[in-house]
């Protein structure tokens, strides 16, 4: 059960402090944890993907070099497929529901998508892993997918905002900036993670610091800046 625990709070809390920096209109907790759930069912189809993905790898790219091998892993099979899946869910969950009525909605909604899927990735994870695990993933993986989560969400209220007043060219555009996004800084995060460079560890650190930075500024702005749709 302490494990449980531990696998688990780091995305519940981030998720609090998101459903707090909601300065207009706080969403419906039953409508958060149905994202929540989609979230977490989101592993699923993401991680056949990605098995069918990595099994075409091997069997085409398994002459190609590590560094470009490691590019194509992270950056398109594995980013594509989790985050694809994860946009999934928020489509789903939320795009016709009447709650989605500010920007800031796309942003806690969006970060209830990404935290689902991290909090039972983390749980998978942990279990084997035990306690340093937790602590490892605390601070890096589950912060990591919330951050994915938050600029998902804020592209896609936009894409929401823009499909309201008919702007068709702008909707598709917020849509693909709500998906590339994140892709980019996952697969840059898992990258740097696996790449065996002499300086892979500490350009790895630097991303962290400087993406949760920028997410936490990033949220203050999106919270300030809050528009009905």
């Amino acid at each position: 059960m302490i494990l449980l625990y531990a696998a688990l709070l780091p995305a519940f809390y981030l998720m609090y402090r998101i459903y707090k920096a909601d300065r207009v209109e706080r969403e419906p907790v039953k409508l958060i944890v149905k994202v929540l759930i989609l979230g977490a069912l989101s592993t699923i189809p993401a991680s056949v993907l990605e098995l069918i993905g990595m099994t075409l790898q091997d069997r085409y790219m398994s002459a190609a070099a590590p560094t470009l091998y490691l590019a194509v892993q992270f950056f398109i099979i594995v980013a594509f497929a989790e985050e694809g899946m994860k946009m999934l869910a928020l489509r789903i969950g939320i795009w016709k529901n009447p709650e989605f009525n500010y920007l800031f909605d796309g942003v806690v909604y969006g970060a209830a998508s990404a935290l689902g899927f991290a909090a039972l990735e983390n749980v998978l994870y942990v279990s084997e892993g035990g306690m340093t695990t937790a602590l490892v993933r605390a601070v890096t993986a589950v912060p990591l997918h919330c951050i994915c989560g938050i600029f998902m969400g804020h592209y896609y209220g936009l894409a929401k905002y823009a499909a309201r007043r008919g702007w068709a060219d702008a909707r598709k555009s917020y849509k693909l900036q709500a998906f590339l996004i994140p892709v980019f800084i996952h697969g840059l995060y898992d990258f740097l993670a696996s790449v065996e460079w002499d300086v892979a560890m500490f350009l790895f650190l630097v991303v962290v610091v400087v993406v949760d930075i920028i997410a936490l500024r990033q949220v203050k702005k999106y919270a300030l800046e809050d528009l009905s749709i």
